[in-house]
């Protein structure tokens, strides 16, 4: 397949752009669940780099979070979280970020993830690397969990299961160096990629909050797989990512707190 991955870099990069205009501005907020929202600028966005998308690769399938999906007969498929950290961008918290990746016979080939507020533009390729602003960069080195900085989040029904949900988040408490909830499951497996954190764990996400995470991890030398050490696939309820040399560390935290 002939991808221009220059011209799908620069969708992206003029969406972020435009998202960081919309920053701290008033928002048209409308709520998918209790706590689940959209705003104009994820809408607007998704828009924006579905037309490109379309332009470019015309045929493929795009699967896109707010309530986009374009199957075709190809075996290639768009994978787009237009606005990954709604609820930051709403509140003016500067995390978040564009998710974007691309799926061919149901392997994650390419995978983008921008944070416009830093203009951090991570990619990967499969075979060929993770890249941050065109830098190669590689997972921490980190081999104790205890002198490590891992990263996690809630999903949305976190009200309904409250106790359940927050049982790893305290095991890990008495475990690990640190632990952060930003509220951006991409920027989390982007910042473990490239070294920040060593650990993320999650329970809850869809595709297009992982896919391109997912395949910057593996590319960048780190390992990624359900809380239990399975094999991690898109429809998975879990995703564990680490370095690497942490992973059956955090299996061993997870298990006894966790029934999956």
């Amino acid at each position: 397949m002939d991808l221009s991955a220059d011209r799908v870099t620069e969708a992206v990069l003029s969406a972020g752009r435009f998202l960081l205009d919309c920053f701290g501005k008033v928002h048209e907020i409308r709520y998918k669940g209790a706590i689940d929202i959209v705003t104009e600028a994820d809408l607007a966005v998704q828009n924006f780099i579905i037309d490109q998308l379309k332009t470019i690769t015309p045929g493929f399938s795009i699967l896109s979070e707010e309530g986009y999906k374009n199957e075709t007969s190809s075996s290639s498929r768009w994978i787009l979280d237009p606005l990954d950290g709604t609820v930051n961008f709403a509140h003016g918290f500067p995390f978040f970020a564009i998710s974007l990746a691309l799926e061919v016979e149901n392997a994650i080939t390419h995978g983008w993830i921008y944070n416009p507020v830093y203009e951090e533009l991570f990619f990967a390729h499969k075979g060929r690397g993770a890249f941050k602003n065109g830098k190669r960069i590689e997972v921490s080195s980190s081999r104790d969990l205890l002198q490590s900085l891992i990263a996690t989040g809630f999903p949305y029904h976190v009200h309904e299961e409250a106790e359940k949900i927050a049982r790893p988040f305290t095991a890990f408490l008495g475990k690990a160096r640190g632990i952060r909830r930003a509220g951006s499951a991409a920027l989390d497996l982007a910042y473990l990629a490239c070294g920040v954190f060593d650990g993320f764990w999650e329970e809850g996400l869809k595709p297009w909050d992982v896919a391109a995470g997912w395949l910057l991890v593996e590319e960048a030398a780190g390992k990624v797989s359900t809380f239990d050490g399975s094999p991690y696939c898109l429809e998975e309820a879990t995703i564990l990512a680490s370095n690497g040399y942490i992973h059956e560390a955090m299996i061993e935290v997870l298990r006894p707190v966790t029934s999956f």
